[in-house]
């Protein structure tokens, strides 16, 4: 199960030595942080690992409150030593295999290469779960790991990011833009489109009606 296999420190750590050699990665992130409502003050981070684009987020927004979801206990003690001083980030453990817990409401939900470990119904399960925590006209940003259209360029991704496709991690669950944009439109989010793509890397936005509950 996934959540297993990130439970152990080995797991986390060959991911974090790795988090900032993926090629265009920060381009993803730069884009992720410019779609989110420039007054957003709470900001729910799912699956936040170290903490990486709270991080990001907390340093280009300085007023935000953030909340960071991860079940991997490895990963929520590097975020917790990345945020050991500041105040303004709160981490939970939570597998997001299971409902989301009440947390209130945020102007920004945001994820970043975490949702595709989920079984797929469970993912579609999770974005009717963020709609409902979005104020309206929050904004719903998940930088995703995709599917490939086909098997040569799921081959070309990983020769991209010089690994071989037997170090692939068999925890994902990878799943097609087009679907999960489906699955965003027909929960009820609005302005739904993939914002930025990199072979199997995109970004995937949606935001909550205005209006709406």
């Amino acid at each position: 199960m996934p959540a297993e296999e990130w439970a152990t420190p080995e797991h986390a750590q060959r991911y974090l030595a790795r988090a900032d050699d993926y090629p265009h990665r920060a381009e993803g992130e730069g884009v992720l942080v410019e779609q989110l409502p420039g007054g957003a003050r709470r900001i729910l981070d799912l699956g936040t690992g170290d903490g990486r684009l709270l991080g990001l987020l907390a340093t280009d927004r300085p007023q935000i409150s953030g909340v960071g979801l991860d079940v991997s206990e490895p990963m929520l003690e590097a975020a917790r030593s990345r945020f050991r001083d500041d105040r303004r980030i709160e981490l939970l453990e939570h597998d997001l295999a299971a409902p989301l817990p009440a947390l209130g409401h945020f102007a920004a939900i945001v994820s970043s290469f975490a949702i595709h470990h989920l079984e797929h119904g469970r993912k579609r399960a999770l974005y009717g779960e963020v709609l409902d925590l979005l104020e309206p006209g929050g904004v719903f940003a998940n930088l995703e790991h995709v599917a490939s259209p086909t098997d040569r360029l799921h081959l070309a991704f990983f020769a991209a990011i010089g690994e071989p496709l037997a170090d692939e991690d068999p925890s994902d669950r990878l799943l097609d833009v087009e679907t999960q944009l489906g699955w965003l439109r027909e929960l009820g989010f609005d302005d739904v489109d993939c914002y930025w793509k990199w072979l199997e890397m995109a970004l995937l936005v949606g935001v909550k009606p205005l209006g709406t509950g």
